[in-house]
């Protein structure tokens, strides 16, 4: 058997790939702007050209067994991108089949989210966990369930979409989703970008958000105007942080998860979001499960957890692109 696979994530701003051994070492890894073209075809060409460099460069053409992709709404059982919140490119979209005929490998796919849940039980946090949660914090909210050691996928392969779970019932924001409420509208990168620019509309005191053109504000503003003590930024995390809470509360009464892990960059703002999450988590949990669950960050470097995961499918793929065979879950 060929000794490597391919590992790519795509996410909403960037398509991390890597090259990865049998091990789950990842021998080299690069990336690409996922917006650089709207068109698809001509990211397709982006994305062969930036893989096979690397390729090249490791000596590893004529070495690779399989090629796994992590894609947000990434059906498992057909290969197929069956819509895209963030991302705008026609769907419904053959990913598997034309990554496939593209470099002449075998391809599988499976969610973004669900990648990185495969990344973290196989190398990361969740290690000897059966139960768990992954949530990425992103551009939009993902998340990969595992129960009893399998992730979950349902009957269709779109199973754990909590990123839509609604937690506006009236008056909710527009998610990318089509509908209103969903809490990746909130608690994602973009929704923490919305929550900023509302805050502001409606508020009357300095803040350092204020230097910034409105429509210019990203979760890293708000982030770097917390760290330097803003009071409305550091409201906004809060707000969030207490939504994320709520929510957790909920998911749990599903699964009684071990963990809920968190992973993406806006996990990476420390207490300034897991102190109001786990006050507002457990200030919400049903009594059976109060102080039952941890809520903790990942364990792998931002790219490796979804590059991991998704390379990990590379050896499950299948030369004719036939469709994955169903998992037990």
């Amino acid at each position: 058997m060929k000794p490597y696979v391919v590992g790519i994530d795509i996410g909403g701003t960037n398509t991390v790939f890597g090259i990865v051994d049998a091990r789950g070492v990842v021998i080299a890894s690069s990336s690409i702007k996922t917006l650089k073209h709207a068109d698809f075809n001509d990211y397709l060409e982006d994305l062969y050209e930036g893989v096979m460099r690397l390729l090249v460069a490791h000596d590893a053409v004529d070495k690779i067994h399989g090629i796994g992709i992590g894609a947000p709404n990434a059906n498992y059982y057909t290969g197929m991108v069956e819509r895209l919140a963030n991302i705008p490119w026609p769907t419904p979209l053959p990913l598997a089949k034309m990554v496939s005929d593209k470099f002449g490998i075998p391809v599988a796919i499976t969610n973004d989210a669900n990648a990185a849940a495969i990344g973290e039980m196989t190398y990361g946090a969740a290690r000897g966990m059966k139960n768990f949660i992954m949530i990425t914090l992103g551009t939009g909210v993902g998340s990969g369930i595992v129960i009893n050691g399998q992730l979950v996928y349902g009957h269709d392969g779109f199973a754990g979409e909590l990123g839509h779970f609604i937690v506006k019932r009236n008056n909710g924001r527009l998610c990318g989703c089509g509908r209103t409420g969903c809490l990746e509208a909130y608690c994602s990168a973009t929704g923490v970008a919305r929550t900023a620019r509302e805050f502001l509309e409606i508020r009357t005191e300095p803040s350092l958000l204020r230097n910034i053109p409105i429509d210019a504000i990203t979760s890293k503003d708000v982030y770097d105007a917390a760290v330097n003590g803003d009071k409305i930024a550091k409201e906004i995390f809060e707000y969030t942080g207490n939504l994320l809470g709520e929510a957790f509360a909920d998911f749990v009464t599903f699964s009684s998860p071990e963990a809920i892990i968190l992973f993406g960059g806006l996990s990476k703002s420390g207490d300034l979001l897991l102190r109001p999450l786990r006050e507002s988590m457990e200030r919400n949990m049903m009594y059976m499960f109060k102080d039952k669950v941890k809520v903790i960050l990942s364990e792998l470097k931002e790219a490796d957890a979804a590059v991991l995961g998704a390379s990990a499918l590379g050896w499950e793929a299948k030369p004719d692109n036939a469709a994955a065979p169903a998992p037990m879950v």
